[in-house]
């Protein structure tokens, strides 16, 4: 079995992710998209970017080119560890954005995820953010607040909802934050914050 990655286009990404993530989309804003293939086929894209909150560097005194978010592992069948395919798109990145310093990424709750690939890779765990906060539900699928006005051009709720075929606000189980940092001072900042990773969620048997 032969393993390649390499950037790829939108088109791709946008495929990957329709395809075979639980968010059905593509994030917003600047990313860096690689592109999987084993034995020639292409089977999924790893994303990273800027992300949802423009304040993502200040907890760690980062500015927002020095740290971004791993916002998209979108895969599927395959044979190569997911966790080998993170480390080799954490490579690949770090050669076209020099001057970054920290990953981030979540976890999300609600959709029964604990991080099993982040704590397979060795990320610092810092913990569960946003418990109870509101999600959006818009035509069926789940959108964050902060992504409402890079969407619709409005903070407005009402006016998102005239635009929308369904809308619904949900009650969030918050998601677990996970950090990889690229340097050893911030390495040695970060590590601080770790907290005892978060096991998998029981299965229950109806």
């Amino acid at each position: 079995m032969t393993l390649r990655l390499d950037f790829c286009s939108t088109e791709a990404a946008r495929f990957a992710c329709e395809k075979w993530h639980y968010s059905k989309s593509v994030p917003f804003g600047k990313t860096v998209k690689i592109g999987v293939w084993e034995d020639g086929k292409f089977i999924g894209a790893v994303i990273f970017a800027q992300g949802a909150c423009r304040h993502i560097g200040r907890p760690y005194n980062l500015s927002m080119t020095e740290v971004c978010e791993l916002c998209r592992v979108a895969l599927s069948n395959h044979k190569t560890p997911v966790t080998k395919i993170i480390a080799i798109s954490i490579k690949m990145l770090k050669k076209v954005c020099k001057g970054m310093r920290l990953i981030v990424s979540y976890a999300d709750a609600d959709e029964i995820h604990h991080g099993g690939i982040y704590q397979a890779g060795n990320w610092i765990y810092e913990g569960l953010k946003n418990a109870s906060s509101n999600n959006l539900i818009l035509n069926g699928k789940k959108i964050h607040p902060r992504m409402i006005y890079d969407m619709f051009g409005t903070r407005s709720l009402d006016v998102v909802k005239s635009k929308c075929k369904t809308f619904e606000v949900v009650k969030s189980k918050g998601k677990h934050k996970y950090l990889m940092p690229l340097d050893k001072e911030i390495a040695g900042t970060t590590v601080k914050k770790a907290l005892p990773y978060p096991k998998r969620a029981p299965v229950v048997q109806e």
